[in-house]
């Protein structure tokens, strides 16, 4: 992220507005390509990263995750210490609509000594490859007791370009009612901002809980990079 790149010009109400209505928000560009195929090519640096995943192992999907291990890259933390500050404000506003009593700091910095507090201590942002073939199965991405309501997705690879298939996908399930799933397109250096478990959706007795669940569609060529931005650290 540099100074005076689309990032620092974000409408962040608009954005807020979108997460109330819609449960998920595209942001612009917020890495230019040349950042995007810069974070990519961690891949390689095995001393990056914490932990590496297979997920046919885990039968969490086909393909391949790395979680970074501190500190993290530079614009990987400016991006994560940068988002949460703005998405604190929804966090908080969805919590109190689900009726619960948390409430979450205005910084990262208290937010992962809260964590810490708690025994989760290990950085979860993530670089996420797939290849032909490869996807990723709906899940949530819950790492202990405490979890920030939001999380991010960032695109590093050029679709149709780099890669063809791997669609960006969220599902949601509301109480009484048939799951509903969407296609969320994305282009290089933009991310997606969505639930990490839950969001309030208006009713006519007041809010009630969706559960959210998302993943990726098959890789139909080529290679595909991503980013993911969780805010919460884990046990």
């Amino acid at each position: 992220m540099r100074t005076g790149a689309p990032a620092a010009r974000l409408d962040w109400e608009a954005i807020g507005r979108e997460l109330d209505e819609r449960g998920h928000a595209i942001t612009p560009r917020l890495l230019a390509p040349d950042e995007c195929r810069a974070v990519a090519r961690m891949w390689g640096d095995a001393d990056r990263f914490r932990s590496h995943i297979d997920m046919a192992r885990h039968r969490f999907g086909l393909g391949e995750y790395r979680y970074f291990a501190e500190p993290l890259p530079p614009v990987v933390a400016r991006l994560r210490t940068w988002a949460y500050a703005r998405l604190a404000p929804t966090a908080n506003r969805w919590t109190a609509a689900l009726g619960r009593d948390e409430r979450f700091p205005e910084t990262l910095p208290a937010f992962t000594a809260f964590c810490a507090a708690r025994g989760q201590r290990r950085p979860t942002p993530l670089l996420l490859r797939y290849l032909p073939g490869g996807y990723n199965c709906l899940h949530q991405d819950v790492y202990g007791a405490v979890a920030f309501p939001l999380q991010l997705t960032l695109l590093l690879s050029r679709p149709d370009v780099d890669f063809t298939g791997g669609e960006f996908l969220l599902v949601e399930q509301r109480p009484r009612s048939q799951s509903r799933g969407r296609v969320v397109p994305l282009e290089q250096g933009q991310a997606v901002i969505f639930p990490n478990r839950y969001r309030p959706e208006a009713g006519t007795r007041g809010s009630y809980r969706v559960t959210v669940r998302h993943g990726v569609s098959e890789l139909r060529s080529g290679e595909r990079f991503a980013l993911g931005v969780i805010f919460h650290d884990a046990e």
